[in-house]
């Protein structure tokens, strides 16, 4: 028997319906909805099928739209521009990461290309609970500033991943919110660097200098410095995260920011023989953020821990908690665990 196939709207979740008297399936799998009707049912009823199928069609688009995913956090991507040419697939690794935990509904923003007119990028920030910056391009309208300050000032949650600690080293308030940033001529002026002694003494240190810089593309172990933390309660106190960028040298304001792991910077690796900030948490106004400096190619986010950490510290901004299990195949200190 053959069906005529009509893919109707994205949806997220898998659900089945039935209509025998028309002949009529409607099949909802994922991110895809699908109406099957009957070959033999169309020459049957010629229009009035028709007109049936396109009052489903607005039904179920007009009830999707109206219910997006109940219970989920929202959370949106920002990308578009980025030195890291590989954007395009880590935003999508990271919404898949997200997703599969089942606590997030996840939408993508995309700026305009470098150089072209920013003044129509102005998400709707109030519409979610986190937004995550995969992004360190032009700036953007002051208008989407002021609206994004707003957004975390009110209890908005932000993750900052990687290089989008390069971004908006002019905007005074985001390297507040970020707490640690590097490039884009920062210096003294924008705050001390931040690091760990030999002691495991946190330092901040106010020497002039350039902010931001990194060794050689390696592996390295991770140190847990806050164990009480929910996004690293239970985590192991070391672990081998694969070959990634170790950013160094970052500063700035530093101010409500609370270190929860460093990696050693080796001289070895071209790097400063400190051991420097890796991921941290930073409290603005009512809103949380988690700044993580991991995840500079897609091997680097196919780490286990990575992958952990995203999605601990996303539920902690959004909700002050977490909820998830420690996977278990995260890595040990000694070896890397990569999910393909």
């Amino acid at each position: 028997m053959l069906y005529a196939f009509t893919a109707l709207r994205f949806l997220q979740s898998y659900h089945l319906t039935v209509l025998p008297s028309y002949g009529i399936t409607i099949l909802r799998y994922y991110n895809l909805t699908v109406l099957y009707i009957k070959t033999a049912y169309m020459k049957k009823l010629g229009k009035r099928i028709l007109l049936l199928t396109a009052s489903l069609c607005t039904l179920f688009m007009l009830q999707n739209s109206a219910q997006p995913q109940k219970g989920k956090i929202k959370l949106l991507i920002i990308d578009g521009q980025n030195n890291h040419g590989n954007w395009p697939q880590t935003t999508q690794m990271m919404k898949g990461y997200l997703e599969e935990t089942g606590l997030f509904a996840v939408d993508i923003a995309t700026t305009p290309p470098e150089g072209k007119h920013m003044e129509g990028f102005k998400p709707a920030f109030s519409n979610y609970k986190v937004v995550l910056l995969n992004y360190n391009g032009d700036a953007w309208p002051q208008e989407t500033n002021d609206a994004f300050e707003a957004f975390v000032t009110n209890g908005g949650g932000v993750v900052s991943v990687h290089a989008a600690d390069n971004a908006f080293p002019e905007w005074p308030e985001f390297n507040k919110m970020i707490g640690l940033g590097g490039w884009g001529n920062r210096s003294e002026k924008d705050g001390p660097y931040v690091y760990y002694d030999e002691a495991g003494k946190q330092v901040k240190d106010e020497r002039p200098g350039v902010g931001g810089s990194h060794g050689k593309f390696h592996a390295f172990k991770i140190v847990t410095r806050n164990k009480k933390h929910p996004i690293t309660k239970g985590l192991p106190e070391v672990w081998m995260h694969s070959k990634d960028e170790l950013y160094d040298r970052l500063r700035g304001p530093a101010e409500n920011m609370e270190v929860l792991a460093t990696a050693y910077s080796a001289t070895d690796q071209n790097g400063t023989g400190r051991n420097e900030p890796i991921m941290m948490v930073i409290h603005y106004g009512k809103g949380k953020i988690f700044h993580t400096t991991l995840g500079h190619a897609n091997e680097s986010q196919q780490c286990v821990g990575f992958i952990a950490y995203l999605q601990r510290g996303a539920e902690w901004v959004a909700t002050g908690k977490v909820t998830q299990k420690l996977p278990d195949d995260f890595p040990g200190p000694d070896k890397v665990s990569i999910r393909h």
